[in-house]
Parts: structure tokens; sequence; C-alpha cells
């Protein structure tokens, strides 16, 4: 087996922060990974010092097998697997080809500043994503910490809370934190004018909203009005069924086929950080609603492909399968079915007679449970209100039957 790869975590506090044992580890190996400003805390040694590209993972097989049968050092911020180099490098080589050294995580070391319990602080990371993410995690009188991506994070996340009615929301910028120039910086994100902060920064956020704001958790059956489209929407209601049937877990990947508005896709992802979700979109001005509806409630992760089942062809395999448009297709409901993953859940929703019809040939053969859905909403009526019912829906699930041993 190749010798382990130290990965060892470095504070702002520099080398003088390290234990004499982390110390006598770095220094005793040949070669140094970090970037430049890693590299400068550590201090001359015989090893080798070679500073991260950019960008870096596709780079970084070929830069560790270059040095393979050296000692290598890693050098990471804080806590190298939170966040971190650590994680890459766990998943590219495996965990057993590391040693983890690490250092307190700037979440660490935030909490203890500010006094939040660390187990029950949300934690978002913008390092290279929109700062719209942070949009999902919010709700009124939440705690929130921010990675922030650079020095520019924390205007930006300011301007996107005031813009979406958290202006009153209290900022805590807390730069280098643990050294020697730490800094905390406090003001309400409406009233916040510091176009630039410190590069090496998180951002600690006491969230308060608006009182006309409406109320966006992540519990699946947000308001219709949250989304823009042209209409091609699964109602709220109806919605909040499918998802149930769904069941998100986290890390899983949905399909939504027949995307619309998106609305699907949105919601599963915004049930946990980890779950992923393709939309199947082939009308080029619905692809452009679902790309800003989920950037608009914090989940730019949200990918869209074309028409299906074309677009099937090099897409991951999900874990589960929405449909919410296309059942009339030729073959469309048999590929969902057939690219799901074994043990993977599938739920179809139709709304005309015809697609009802497709689905009632298919679920008794795959042993699918059938329901019909009808909502009813109370609307004015003159002076008074009245039941406005809404188109029914039936809808199916079934689950893919594991594979035998």
């Amino acid at each position: 087996m190749s010798e382990q790869i130290l990965v060892a975590g470095i504070g702002a506090d520099g080398w003088d922060g390290l234990p004499p044992r982390t110390q006598r580890e770095i220094l005793a190996c040949e070669v140094i990974f970090g970037s430049q400003r890693q590299l400068d805390l550590v201090p001359s040694s015989n090893a080798e010092r070679v500073a991260w590209p950019s960008p870096l993972v596709p780079a970084l097989q070929g830069l560790l097998a270059r040095h393979e049968g050296r000692r290598i050092c890693v050098l990471a911020s804080g806590d190298p697997m939170f966040h971190g180099i650590g994680v890459t490098l766990a998943r590219l080589l495996g965990p057993e080809r590391l040693r983890v050294l690490p250092q307190p995580s700037s979440v660490s070391l935030a909490c203890a500043r500010l006094g939040w319990p660390l187990a029950t602080t949300t934690v978002v990371s913008l390092v290279a994503r929109p700062v719209e993410t942070v949009l999902a995690a919010l709700t009124d009188r939440s705690r929130v910490l921010v990675l922030s991506n650079d020095g520019a994070t924390p205007a930006a996340l300011a301007k996107v809370l005031s813009d979406n009615g958290f202006g009153e929301s209290t900022l805590h910028v807390l730069e280098q934190l643990g050294g020697p120039a730490e800094r905390i910086v406090t003001e309400s994100a409406a009233k916040w004018t510091d176009a630039q902060s410190d590069s090496l920064n998180i951002v600690a956020i006491e969230a308060k909203v608006a009182p006309d704001t409406p109320r966006l958790t992540r519990v699946p059956g947000l308001p219709d009005s949250a989304y823009g489209g042209d209409g091609q929407l699964t109602k709220a209601e109806v919605r909040a069924v499918s998802l149930a049937a769904l069941a998100p877990a986290p890390g899983e990947l949905l399909w939504d086929v027949g995307g619309g508005s998106g609305s699907i896709a949105i919601e599963w992802s915004r049930t946990h950080p980890e779950c992923r979700a393709i939309a199947f979109e082939h009308v080029a001005a619905r692809v452009e609603q679902i790309e800003r509806n989920a950037l608009a409630l914090g989940v730019p992760t949200v990918k869209v492909r074309g028409r299906a089942p074309e677009a099937f062809a090099d897409a991951p395999v999900p874990d589960a399968v929405f449909i919410g448009g296309g059942l009339t297709v030729p073959g469309l409901l048999d590929a969902c079915w057939e690219r799901l993953r074994p043990g993977g859940r599938l739920v179809a929703n139709a709304v005309t007679i015809e697609s009802e019809a497709v689905l009632v040939d298919w679920a008794r053969p795959n042993d699918a449970q059938m329901r019909r859905i009808q909502v009813q909403r109370a609307e004015p009526l003159g002076g008074f209100s009245a039941w406005r019912p809404h188109i029914a829906v039936v809808q199916i699930f079934a689950q893919k039957p594991l594979l035998s041993a």
C-alpha cells in the first residue's frame, strides 16, 4: 500500500497555532501542497513546495501521481474534512490513503465568538456557488453561517437578503478568525455599505423577515405565487402530495419529466442541501423559467435537460422519477421505469383523459397504486364565497423491485 498522505489543517493563526506534533510531521514531508498563502506560513525546509493550480480538482490526481512514493503533505484551511480538500481527496483516493490532522474550522470559531450552538446552527457554503443559494435556508429568526467565496460575498449577500424581504436581518462578518488580524463587523443587511471585506471571512446571519414576505420553508407545497411561468405548474396541494410520495432523502437524485415551471424539482431540492434534481423540458421559454425559479428559491443546483426521452441517454440514474407531462409520448413511461434504479420510486400525474388512460393501462401490470386527487379552493362569488374545483389529478405511485440475489 502507498504511504499515507498527510492532510494538515492550518488556521489564520499560522504556524504558531499548530500543535508541535503537526509541525514535526509537516516538516518531515518531502512535498508540500497548498495555496500560496498556506505555503508561506510554513518555515523553510528541504521540502518541495507546490502551489495549487486553478482549476484544482481536474489536476489533482495527476499532481499527486507525479510524486508517488514520496512523503506528501497537503495543507488545508482549518478542518480539512469540513467543506475542505480532505473531502475531495477521500473521494478520489479513498479514506485509507489519508492521515488527517485537523484544526478548528471557521464554523467552530464563529460559533465560539458568537455564543451560538454549533450542533444546531445551519451552515451554507457559497464557495463557487451563486449567493442566492442561501435563500433556501432562511426563515424568520433562523441563524445561518455562510462560508464566503471571497471578500465580495458579504456585500452580495446583504443585497440578496434585502431584495428578498430579509433586509432587517443582522449580518456579522467575521474576518481572519483565530489570527492576529481577527475582526468582526456587524450591521443590518439593509444598511450594509462595505463593498469589500477581507477575503478570509465567514458571515453569520440572524434572520429577520419583513411582515409581508411570503413564508417559504423547506416543507413541500410552497404557494403557487412563488413561481413564475406560463401556468404549467403543479398546484401547491397536489405538489405536496406528490413530493410526499416521492419521499426525498439526502443525496438522492430526482428526474422531473415535463418540468414546466420546475416546481417539483425545486421543492425536492429544497428539502435537503444534498438532494439533486434534473428537469427535462424542451420548450426554451420554460427552460429559462425553471432556471429563474430555481435561483430565486435558493436551489440553483437544479439542472435542465432537453426533450424526454431522448435526453435520458447520458443522464445519471435517478432514485426517483416524477412525470408531470408527456405521458402520451410513446414509450416515455416505460423509458422512465427502465432507467429508474432498483428500489426507486416513480410518481406520475395525469389531468387529461388520454394521459389518464396511459396510467390505468400501465398501473396494473406494474403493481402501481392509483389515486385521484380533487382540490377545491374557496373563491369569491359575488358578495360571498364558493368552492371552486380544480381539475382532478389521477396519480400513480410505483416502487421498482429490488434486483434478486
